[in-house]
């Protein structure tokens, strides 16, 4: 086996290209399963650590690999390993301490695996790690929905919205979205109930009485978005700032704590007038949920949608066409 690999990284926050750099293939530790990456999606999270936007929760050391999520071949497992066995075809969500799927190997805790969907390819498996797993804990730890209720989720054509969509309708939610007119087939077909085409509509207008809101853009679409939650209701957000709440909950020192809770007066002001509760979500790799999503995959209760696969070489132009904002569905780097 070869010693070193070809990797994406940076060498200092807000580094906009990163570097194909050559470094060594990390060797697995006890609970570790060596996975050669034969794909990996790209994700807003990709953009924001890129840019030093997660320092406040995550310290990294450069030059860092990035990348959040993969789909690929078990080559080597630990020696307190019980999940896996060489060969398997996994996807995971390595945890936060330890991304870096923009890379020819990765070394990932066997609990933040599973093996993926028997009825898709690595480039569709890669696609949902990350957007599934963030989907599942807002649905079912977050915002507890229950059938019948009504949820409003943002960007219903892009990666997260176009998963969370067939989810929420695996749980018998009512579905509105936003997106825009091209994309109406898109979101309809995936089982939205109701469509709203932001150019000509604002969702705060036109929709009322609403239990969730799934919010995946933050900024003034967040703020809009208390107005249709019926009291008792509950916005959960992706984009949003973190609050004193997640703070404590997260372990952070006071000093981060009383920053948060400043930054985000203006939500907290929201919460007191509509009764609704705020909650910003940073997702938890695991890999008995991602056992659970491969099994809605694999009774065709979710597919996945892939905007384009491009090349590891052509890696630039995924990323900037991903952060452009305008894919339909997933951006995956075929790296195998």
């Amino acid at each position: 086996m070869l010693h070193t690999m070809k990797a994406m990284a940076i060498q200092h926050y807000a580094q906009k290209q990163p570097t194909l750099t050559q470094v060594a293939i990390p060797t697995p530790g006890p609970q570790d399963v060596l996975v050669a990456i034969h794909a990996a999606s790209i994700n807003p999270i990709d953009f924001k650590t890129r840019d030093g936007g997660v320092r406040m929760l995550l310290k990294y050391e450069m030059p860092l690999i990035l990348g959040s999520d993969f789909a690929g071949e078990v080559v080597q497992i630990g020696a307190q390993v019980t999940r896996f066995q060489v060969g398997d075809a996994v996807y995971g969500r390595p945890r936060k301490s330890r991304i870096g799927t923009f890379a020819e190997y990765i070394a990932v805790n066997q609990d933040d695996m599973a093996l993926m969907p028997q009825n898709l390819n690595f480039e569709e498996a890669a696609s949902l790690p990350l957007i599934g797993l963030t989907t599942y804990q807002a649905f079912h730890d977050v915002l507890r929905v229950q059938p019948g209720n009504k949820i409003l989720i943002q960007a219903g054509s892009g990666g997260i919205g176009t998963f969370a969509i067939q989810l929420a309708k695996t749980m018998g939610l009512y579905v509105a979205t936003t997106t825009s007119g091209a994309n109406r087939a898109l979101v309809t077909e995936l089982g939205a109930d109701r469509v709203i085409d932001y150019h000509h509509e604002h969702f705060d207008d036109v929709l009322v009485n609403y239990d969730a809101v799934y919010d995946t853009l933050g900024g003034d679409n967040l703020l809009r978005s208390f107005k249709i939650v019926k009291p008792g209701g509950a916005v959960v957000s992706l984009s949003g700032l973190p609050d004193a709440k997640f703070a404590r909950e997260y372990g952070l020192p006071m000093w981060k704590q009383l920053a948060f809770g400043l930054a985000t007066l203006p939500i907290r002001k929201r919460e007191k007038q509509y009764q609704v509760t705020y909650h910003f979500l940073f997702m938890t790799p695991s890999g008995q949920q991602l056992a659970l999503i491969a099994q809605l995959v694999e009774a065709g209760k979710i597919r996945p949608v892939i905007d384009e696969v491009v090349l590891f070489s052509d890696f630039q132009s995924a990323l900037d066409h991903s952060e452009a904002g305008h894919a339909r569905g997933k951006i995956v780097v075929k790296i195998k």
